[in-house]
């Protein structure tokens, strides 16, 4: 090769190595389904671990479903958050050291992070077991395997066991979203992904995908015919940049409207809620309450009740706007503190309210720890590091762990002695 063809391939590396680094890797999908090949091999399956085609009937690359999703959706050493990354692997997750991977679902690593701690002057000692941090996916090939207490969906009859990534998403990406607003899986062909606020808007000649391949009405896996979705997809809008740190502004996924209710697909008991009930309300048909908009809108800390809605926004506490306009959604999503606004009567809380889809650092995949008194301590984080924090209140966890919940968030943001963010909507503190 000659000098100046060597120079050009160098030159060509480097700019397609820029390009992979920064564009976001979505392409696979696209909003659709993939290329077959990037998740089956139709002459062998090499995920059976040598067992006949019989033992991987849908000859997938991996051992199952999950392990398949997560042959791409997890990357053994990164050590910084990156787009389509959705697990950290236990080798980047010593002792004390958190997952890695920011998305606003969360990450699916916290599921293998087991916390324990005397209570000290309370009786017997405390513990937040892996599996329940959030949905435990099975992915036998990256040692995820079913709720060990769990044996069916709180609130249905989802079995846990048949738990895996394509019990949520549709890996071929069947469901899109039209023209006229509607959900469906035929007509229109699928041109580009729905889920983001640079996607192209759907046309007569062609559709767009729906939010994060969700499935939608009728959805179901081989393994669970006879549990099909009732709920299409949401109404929602990722900003292209989604998966960071949140120090310095806020990523704000801009939820429209049917998010509950999708969630009821599998948990139907949990949707709605009122008086008489133990559940919190959730869902398009429990608008905020004036009192909740005001206490949203003025809250910014424990006893700082100074905010305004021009800044209120806070991406711990999301909320739904209470809107299916796709063009609003687009403008309201952003990332780094962008359109910070807090809501009007329109909004409700939705299930991703309080928490994260996949998984999170404290338990029930609650996006703050819901079950101690001090989320900031003498402001600081608490860790167990640090004697002066009493173990009711570090719970186990280091202070880098605490912190990567907040999505490092410094402290700072908040009152020193921090209470619940459940003040948030009803500012008892």
């Amino acid at each position: 090769m000659g000098r100046r063809h060597f120079g050009n391939a160098i030159l060509l590396s480097t700019i397609l190595l820029v390009l992979a680094k920064a564009v976001p890797c979505r392409a696979f999908h696209a909003g659709g389904i993939g290329d077959c090949s990037g998740c089956h091999d139709m002459h062998q399956a090499p995920g059976a671990e040598g067992s006949s085609p019989l033992g991987n009937p849908h000859f997938l690359k991996s051992v199952d479903p999950g392990s398949t999703c997560l042959t791409c959706h997890q990357a053994a050493g990164e050590k910084n958050p990156k787009g389509h990354l959705v697990a950290t692997a236990e080798s980047d997750m010593a002792a004390g050291l958190p997952p890695v991977q920011l998305t606003p679902g969360g990450d699916f690593g916290w599921l293998k992070k087991e916390y324990r701690w005397e209570r000290g002057e309370e009786a017997g000692s405390g513990q937040s077991p892996g599996d329940r941090h959030g949905h435990n996916i099975v992915a036998a090939a990256y040692r995820y395997s079913p709720d060990a207490l769990v044996a069916e969906a709180q609130g249905g009859s989802y079995p846990s066991k048949e738990l895996s990534c394509i019990s949520c998403h549709d890996p071929h990406g069947r469901f899109r979203r039209f023209a006229d607003g509607s959900i469906g899986t035929g007509g229109a062909p699928i041109q580009s992904s729905g889920s983001y606020d640079n996607s192209a808007s759907p046309t007569p000649a062609g559709a767009v995908g729906v939010y994060r391949l969700l499935g939608g009405k009728g959805y179901s896996t081989l393994a669970t015919q006879h549990l099909p979705f009732a709920s299409d997809p949401p109404a929602a809008v990722a900003p292209e940049e989604y998966n960071r740190e949140e120090g310095n502004g806020d990523t704000r996924v801009a939820y429209g409207s049917g998010m509950s209710e999708w969630c009821a697909n599998c948990h139907a008991s949990l949707l709605g809620g009122g008086a008489a009930s133990r559940i919190h309300p959730s869902g398009e048909s429990v608008r905020l309450s004036a009192l909740v908009v005001g206490n949203y809108n003025a809250y910014v800390a424990s006893g700082n009740m100074t905010g305004s809605r021009a800044t209120a926004y806070d991406s711990m506490v999301p909320f739904e706007m209470g809107t299916e306009d796709f063009s609003l959604l687009k403008r309201m999503a952003g990332s780094r503190g962008a359109h910070p606004e807090g809501p009007d009567p329109d909004a409700n809380v939705a299930c991703i309210s309080c928490h994260r889809a996949h998984a999170s650092g404290w338990d029930h995949a609650a996006r703050w720890n819901m079950k101690t008194e001090f989320l900031v301590f003498n402001g600081d984080f608490p860790g167990v590091e640090d004697a002066t924090v009493p173990p009711r209140i570090s719970q186990g966890r280091t202070r880098a762990e605490t912190r990567r919940t907040f999505y490092e968030r410094p402290a700072s943001r908040y009152a020193s002695f921090q209470r619940s963010l459940c003040n948030k909507c009803h500012a008892k503190d």
